[in-house]
């Protein structure tokens, strides 16, 4: 047996065989071994992820993962090298992550060659939903027939149990009623009642899960998104996450993956406190990449406020990555705008203050169960209307702050990772909402192809000009060294209404200023203020103009500009 899965056995299931389990995981990954990975063969400058519903994109003309392949490859393959689809199994609630069944493509969206055409021309991420099933699944079925394996497969609790310490993010009730063949039973739903967990206490469910990143692997998937896997360990008298055998069941992932010819990336979901967060770094042994989840928000209340002060001091106390990590750096996805990443960063008030802000612009709140009350847990808008007006209110500088919130992110030490609704300006979708009822489909709108392609091709339309912006932002930053994902990052100390960091080159070749103005205003930077150093010649890539290190640079309201001694 190798010692180091013998190390996570025993950590994990100390009461178990740890022969017959190391034997059961060898038939999966047969060569098991420590080798280091080259983080530089992993990720570089170039790599940009996109993430997007499989059927965000339409044509009644073709299965939609045909038609998302079609328009990625013909408005976005020289810019996007990443591609996250979310959930794309049969489901039964929650937009996909109720999954029925995981070893299914979704048959209205495609099957699996679809999903391996896509693997050809971007590496795929995809999500592995490992804290729970769908009440469909078959595994639950057979929990409630009383059938192997199912049966022994999920999380039940005596209701009278004390679980008043048990972290929760949502509003509904943890426990819920279940009827089977041998009674009734109340089983662990931490997310909804149609999403039932699964008991990571049984290493058979563990077995189930490795088989299944095997044979995603097999599809040509090499990113995996750990879903809500914080939550997949529980003890009663405790918080029931981000718990040691969570923790050592993605050490022991990690160990496997590793253990493969390809080189397979692992990403952890997990919306919780930063200093929380950090944690699944391990020490370099659990994933190689985690969600800034700070970073939405912050960047949120920098722009509505015009005020650098909470941006900047999060940013200086942020770690720089190892050699074999990142931080992937996003401003919108599928879900909402995260509030708890904030605790202990922004003050009570200024949160308060970007919701009540956002809920002005037309947007909505999910709350969570927190000592049997319910508080704030997301804001629930698109990122585009989020940023709407300010806290003064509504005006007309709106695409032009989206513009800068995504210059910000997209700069930023680590992977940017951009939402396809996000390219294309998207607004609150309140019809979907309603219809749902769901507030997180305010932010999952559906595109028809022709009508999306004629929107982007329509010079006048805002669509059109924060996704042309973009493009042309990130193609010039997929040259510049020093937007490595582990280049060199510091904070710089610039006027409040300005928020600016220096990045340099691994190899030390490259430095680049990037700075944003967050007001409507004009603002003035004195270039003496930065480290110019006189024997290079500067500058600005966004607009291809050299730079005079002795003058004063005039910043448009919510201007970005990109300093660097190589173009």
């Amino acid at each position: 047996m190798n010692s180091i899965l013998e190390k996570h056995l025993r950590s994990i299931y100390p009461k178990h065989n740890f022969l017959q389990l190391a034997q059961k995981i060898e038939t999966i990954f047969p060569q098991i071994n420590t080798k280091e990975r080259d983080y530089q063969q992993l990720w570089d400058e170039t790599d940009i992820l996109l993430i997007s519903y499989a059927d965000t994109i339409n044509n009644p003309k073709e299965k939609p993962l045909k038609v998302l392949k079609r328009f990625l490859d013909s408005h976005l393959k020289n810019t996007a090298t990443l591609l996250h689809i979310l959930p794309f199994f049969p489901f039964s609630s929650d937009d996909g992550f109720a999954v029925t069944d995981y070893e299914e493509v979704r048959s209205e969206l495609g099957d699996w060659n679809n999903i391996t055409d896509l693997s050809k021309s971007y590496k795929l991420m995809a999500d592995v939903v490992i804290n729970h099933t769908s009440s469909n699944h078959s595994w639950f079925q057979q929990f409630c027939s009383g059938t192997t394996p199912g049966k022994n497969y999920y999380k039940t609790e005596n209701p009278k149990t004390n679980l008043s310490m048990v972290v929760r993010p949502r509003s509904n009730d943890l426990l819920q009623l279940k009827k089977t063949k041998l009674g009734n039973k109340y089983l662990w739903c931490t997310f909804s009642p149609d999403q039932v967990d699964l008991d990571f206490s049984n290493p058979d469910v563990l077995i189930e899960f490795l088989q299944i990143f095997k044979k995603y692997i097999n599809y040509g998937i090499r990113i995996f998104r750990l879903d809500a896997v914080g939550y997949i360990w529980k003890e009663v008298g405790t918080k029931c996450i981000n718990l040691p055998q969570a923790h050592e069941i993605i050490k022991l992932v990690r160990l496997l993956t590793d253990s493969l010819e390809e080189n397979i990336i692992l990403v952890t979901e997990t919306n919780v406190p930063s200093q929380e967060n950090l944690e699944y770094f391990g020490n370099g042994n659990e994933a190689h990449i985690i969600y800034n989840f700070s970073l939405p928000p912050l960047i949120l209340h920098a722009l509505l406020t015009g005020e650098s002060k909470w941006l900047r001091h999060w940013m200086m106390g942020m770690p720089p990555s190892s050699r074999n990590c990142t931080y992937l750096n996003f401003t919108a996805s599928h879900d909402g705008i995260g509030l708890r990443p904030l605790e202990g960063i922004l003050p009570q008030l200024e949160i308060e203050s970007i919701v009540s802000t956002v809920q002005k612009f037309g947007g909505r709140l999910t709350f969570r169960k927190h000592f049997g009350k319910d508080i704030p847990y997301e804001i629930n808008s698109t990122f585009y209307d989020a940023l709407k007006g300010t806290t003064r209110g509504v005006d007309k500088l709106q695409s032009k702050r989206f513009i800068a919130s995504q210059m910000i992110m997209i700069a930023l030490a680590g992977i940017p990772a951009i939402y396809l609704n996000s390219f294309f300006s998207a607004k609150n979708d309140t019809y979907l909402a309603n219809k749902t009822q769901n507030n997180r489909s305010i932010n999952r709108s559906k595109w028809s192809i022709e009508e999306l392609e004629a929107t982007l091709n329509d010079r006048n339309s805002p669509e059109s000009f924060v996704f042309k912006y973009l493009l042309h932002a990130l193609n010039i930053k997929k040259k510049q060294s020093a937007f490595h994902p582990n280049a060199t990052q510091f904070t710089l100390h610039l006027n409040p209404g300005l928020f600016g960091f220096w990045r340099q080159s691994i190899d030390q070749k490259q430095s680049l200023f990037a700075i944003t103005n967050l007001t409507s205003e004009c603002v003035d930077l004195q270039l003496g203020d930065l480290n110019l150093f006189s024997y290079a010649k500067w500058v600005e890539l966004l607009t291809d103009c050299s730079v005079d290190r002795n003058f004063e640079y005039n910043m448009a309201p919510y201007q970005t500009i990109w300093i660097t001694n190589r173009s």
